[in-house]
């Protein structure tokens, strides 16, 4: 009878995932925004240390910014799918506010806009990123107004500017879905007398 030997091995350690990272980041900064999450909870929510989270990222405004890029990209209302050609623009603008209802009370941890409520954080540098996003957004619905309606162009992205933070402040405060998406019927029945075609 021989005996076996139990060989031991090493395992490497797991490797960082940054991309993950950024995900795990995205869902603090959405819950609790930028200025109320530290990099000591962002290094242990992504299972490293400080130094190694600094040598991923550069610093907690370096991660911010490929949380907001990534927002862009997955989280944020499609503009470009809502705002069409062929029908009128306040039933467009209208399905815009009914999705950010659905997107702002999509996630009970998370809710409201990652971009609307970053653009009110205390940082400078960190409201100054999200508002970049923000006024992207907001030119993006100005120049789908202009096409048919240049003269009401800035009054009426205005109107849906202040409509959509009021309904992610109104999230954050624990408004349900059923409501915002009330408010967002309410103002697609403003936005219809104002831009009737």
């Amino acid at each position: 009878m021989t005996a076996t030997k139990k060989v031991q091995t090493r395992g490497r350690p797991r490797r960082f995932d940054p991309d993950e990272g950024v995900a795990i980041a995205q869902q603090l900064f959405h819950a609790r925004g930028y200025d109320a999450v530290g990099v000591a909870e962002i290094a242990a929510a992504l299972g490293i240390n400080p130094p190694s989270f600094y040598a991923a990222f550069g610093n907690k405004m370096g991660l911010y910014g490929r949380v907001l890029d990534r927002y862009a990209a997955t989280g944020a209302i499609p503009l470009a799918d809502l705002l069409r050609p062929d029908k009128t623009v306040a039933a467009c603008l209208g399905a815009v506010l009914e999705e950010a209802a659905r997107r702002y009370a999509d996630n009970p941890e998370a809710t409201g806009c990652l971009v609307v409520e970053g653009a009110r954080s205390d940082d400078p540098e960190a409201r100054a990123a999200a508002c970049v996003f923000q006024r992207g957004a907001e030119e993006v619905i100005r120049t789908y107004i202009s096409a048919r309606h240049p003269d009401k162009a800035d009054d009426v992205t205005d109107f849906v500017g202040a409509t959509m933070a009021g309904m992610s402040a109104k999230a954050r405060s624990g408004v349900s879905l059923e409501r915002l998406t009330a408010i967002a019927r309410l103002a697609s029945k403003a936005l219809e007398q104002s831009l009737q075609e």
